[in-house]
């Protein structure tokens, strides 16, 4: 019995063995399949092939005579072919746009050229019926109206093949110039990124140097909440998008440690109206405000600081306010660093949203405000 079943599972191991390796080498050709489909050759075949069939029809039909249409397309197309070869990977890529009368006269005889070269071989190996297309019979075999009338046929050929070119390379190069935005997008979004998490850091740490100056015992809780910041910048930071809830949360942190720092003198608001659940946002493109208004903020005379923050969300609408207090001669002014991180931030708005966004900044004398408008995507 044993032997029996040891049999029959290396036989089942066998077919198995072999049933991966067809799916293998079926997985192998279609992948070959796909390879040789996306190679331009397949696309010039697939023209070269198409354009035969539909001159061969078209002619056989005018004439009502398949065989001699087949006979005739048969000595053209290879006249055709390397015309049109001639024409888009030596003339044009050599001539234009930079010698274009030279390249006219070159195109212009080249076509003579293959013309005479098609009418002696049509005259050779199809037919000695001069130009059968007409009506008006011609006597010789190079006249005037039958020369003309065989240069426009190869100019046609030339000109079609010839716009096609242009519309691919066309749209290559608005395709390639696409990716090259794109990605320059993404390369200044990374190092206005790069810009903004140092900046955060530095005030962060300033902070907290200042309690350790003093041997406060919130400095425990500050490396806490410090710690929770940095893992919020470090790997959500370098995310497309996070949870408004993840940036709300955020910037409450912030606001946690900023109060840690000046106790009762911070009088900081943040209000909240609408549902901020299911919607997403560029991470720490809000930040920046409210790091300002803490940096730059000044207090009253009765040393408090106080700080208005306020998110309304209306469908997938964010209206986001913050508003801090101005002395006299505010920090706004004396800071020569006071402008980077909101030229930072609002560069990232034009490439996120491009012109899809408001920005308010209201100053006068005793206060300092911003109003942003930007629509939020919804998961």
């Amino acid at each position: 019995m044993f032997i029996l079943d040891h049999h029959k599972s290396t036989e089942l191991m066998e077919a198995f063995t072999i049933s991966l390796r067809e799916k293998e080498n079926t997985t192998d050709i279609k992948k070959a399949v796909i390879r040789l489909v996306k190679k331009p050759l397949v696309y010039h075949l697939v023209f070269w092939i198409s354009y035969f069939l539909f001159n061969t029809l078209r002619w056989g039909s005018y004439f009502d005579d398949y065989w001699y249409s087949l006979h005739s397309n048969l000595v053209e197309f290879p006249i055709h072919i390397i015309l049109v070869y001639i024409n888009l990977y030596y003339l044009l890529p050599r001539y234009i746009p930079n010698r274009l009368p030279k390249y006219l006269v070159l195109l212009f005889f080249a076509i003579l050229a293959m013309s005479l070269v098609r009418i002696v071989l049509n005259y050779q190996f199809v037919t000695t019926e001069v130009w059968r297309e007409s009506v008006i019979k011609e006597q010789s075999l190079f006249g005037y109206n039958y020369i003309i009338a065989v240069f426009i046929g190869e100019l046609y050929v030339v000109g079609l093949t010839t716009a096609i070119k242009l519309i691919i390379d066309w749209v290559r190069t608005q395709r390639r110039a696409r990716e090259l935005e794109r990605r320059n997008h993404e390369t200044e979004l990374s190092f206005l990124r790069s810009q903004v998490q140092p900046h955060f850091f530095f005030n962060t740490l300033n902070n907290l140097y200042s309690l350790t100056l003093d041997k406060s015992d919130k400095a425990p809780e500050t490396v806490l909440k410090l710690s929770d910041l940095m893992s919020y910048v470090i790997y959500k930071g370098k995310n497309n998008k996070v949870s408004l809830a993840e940036e709300v949360t955020h910037i409450q942190n912030y606001i946690d440690l900023e109060r840690l720092r000046y106790g009762d003198n911070l009088v900081a608001e943040i209000n909240i109206s609408g549902n901020i659940q299911g919607k997403f946002i560029p991470p720490l493109i809000l930040m920046p405000f409210v790091e300002n208004s803490f940096k730059h903020g000044a207090l009253y005379k009765n040393g408090a600081m106080p700080i208005s923050i306020s998110l309304n969300i209306n469908s997938n609408v964010l209206y986001f306010k913050v508003k801090n207090s101005k002395g006299s001669k505010s920090r706004h002014e004396q800071s020569s660093n006071s402008g980077i991180g909101i030229q930072n931030t609002l560069r990232r708005l034009e490439l996120l949203y491009d012109k899809n966004f408001n920005l308010d900044i209201i100053e006068d004398e005793h206060s300092y405000q911003i109003a942003l408008k930007i629509t939020l995507d919804e998961n």
